[in-house]
Formats: C-alpha cells, sequence, structure tokens
C-alpha cells in the first residue's frame, strides 16, 4: 500500500533547513526501501490557489493568511498497513507541526478499468 503523508503547519516555513535527525529519519525510510518521494514546500506567498466555481476557474495568489493550517511538505511511502506506517512515522523528529495520513488509490481499486501513475517512480513501487 502507497500513502501519503501530509506535514501540516500553523505558520509559514520560516527558512530553516531540516535538521540532522530529520535527515537520519529521511534516510532511514530510504534505507528500509519504503521512501517512494518526499518533500518540503515553499511559502504559500509563492503560490497560488485555483478555485473552480459554475464552470470557471477563479485565481488567488498566496500568501494565504486566513489559512489557519497550512501544508509544509510531504511523503510518499509505502507499508504493510497503516498501523506500520504510524508506528514509523510517530518517531518522526518534528515540533509543534502535525501530519495527516492518507491512503493512495491502486489501480486495483478501480477493477476492470485501466488506471496508471503520472510517475514512473510509483509505477515501479506498485
Amino acid at each position: 500500500m502507497r500513502f501519503l503523508v501530509l506535514v501540516k503547519s500553523d505558520k509559514e516555513w520560516s527558512g530553516e533547513v531540516p535538521s540532522a535527525e530529520m535527515g537520519a529519519f529521511n534516510a532511514r525510510l530510504e534505507k528500509d526501501g519504503v521512501l517512494l518521494a518526499a518533500e518540503g514546500l515553499q511559502p504559500s506567498s509563492k503560490g497560488a490557489r485555483i478555485k473552480y466555481e459554475n464552470g470557471r476557474a477563479a485565481v488567488t495568489d498566496g500568501p494565504f493568511t486566513e489559512t489557519k493550517e497550512l501544508v509544509a511538505g510531504f511523503w510518499i511511502v509505502q507499508a504493510r498497513s497503516k498501523d506500520e506506517l504510524i508506528e514509523r512515522f510517530s518517531h518522526c523528529p518534528f515540533d509543534n507541526q502535525h501530519l495527516e495520513v492518507r491512503q493512495l488509490f491502486e489501480a486495483e481499486d478501480f477493477p476492470g478499468t485501466r488506471v496508471g501513475t503520472l510517475s514512473p517512480a510509483l509505477d515501479r513501487a506498485g
């Protein structure tokens, strides 16, 4: 199973580099063969939101100061179960952030259809 782990924060990224502990955490995920992708996100001031309503797209440029929590980064990882993933990420070296875990759909979730991924790395992992 593949999971998306979202890093959520109530404040914008302040420019600090990831800690040595976070580097070690990510290295362990990679060594264990479960890490498929991991990235931090630029501040919302460099982003935009696209809202679709009545067949039209409305764009709002960041920053998103009215937002109570922001997505600050993510991992895509493999695990045998959600419980296994939660156990692994319960040791993530964070302070004042929280994680949201979401299982990704797989091709077998859509029997009788051809559903692929956009990423060759994810195709190999499946």
